[in-house]
């Protein structure tokens, strides 16, 4: 017998839709009346599984976070500290780019929604433990406290990069992988 059962399916249909319409548009111009229709169920069905488009976004951005999960691994390891930090970083922007539509309607919600707000939070926090940990075995006086720092300063890396801005992409990891070292080993690299 198969796991899945069919709500299990229109939910899935109803995501696919969404991810699929944003990379076409704006979350904004998306309505939810497109998303059930492409995803061939009723709008009663949405509002089953979502409160809203910002409710919906975010359940779509589990891919992303499980990404993050794998970059921020990369800390990990016998690898030279500036190894370890560039290739944590080169997998976030690595995850944007396959995601980026889906970062830019997270902005969208994050900015209208309070929950989505608050998930975007809790997701950015669920990882300070563990850089805490790096930060501590490098003798860093306050390893929480930087690590949210620097968690905070992924988040605006990646908000410039989907809002365009004067750095390239190459400035702006050489820039984030610098504030890294620095931060926590004191050099930067």
């Amino acid at each position: 017998m198969s796991g899945h059962t069919k709500g299990d399916a229109r939910r899935t249909a109803l995501l696919e839709s969404l991810d699929l319409q944003l990379q076409e548009s704006s979350l904004d111009s998306i309505t939810i009346a497109d998303i059930s229709r492409r995803a061939g169920v009723t709008r009663s069905a949405f509002y089953f599984y979502f409160e809203n488009k910002a409710q919906a976004t975010a359940a779509l951005m589990e891919e992303l976070y499980d990404e993050s999960v794998v970059a921020a691994a990369a800390l990990d390891g016998d690898d030279p500290p500036a190894a370890r930090v560039e290739a944590m970083v080169r997998g976030l922007f690595g995850a944007w780019d396959r995601h980026q539509h889906l970062f830019r309607a997270m902005l969208d919600a994050r900015a209208t929604n309070t929950a989505v707000r608050e998930m975007w939070d809790a997701d950015r926090e669920s990882f300070v433990p563990h850089l805490a940990t790096v930060i501590e075995a490098a003798g860093h006086p306050a390893p929480a406290a930087l690590a949210s720092v620097l968690l905070e300063l992924n988040d605006r890396m990646l908000e410039r990069l989907a809002l365009g801005g004067g750095l390239t992409r190459d400035q702006l990891i050489d820039t984030v992988v610098s504030i890294w070292l620095r931060s926590i080993y004191g050099h930067g690299g």
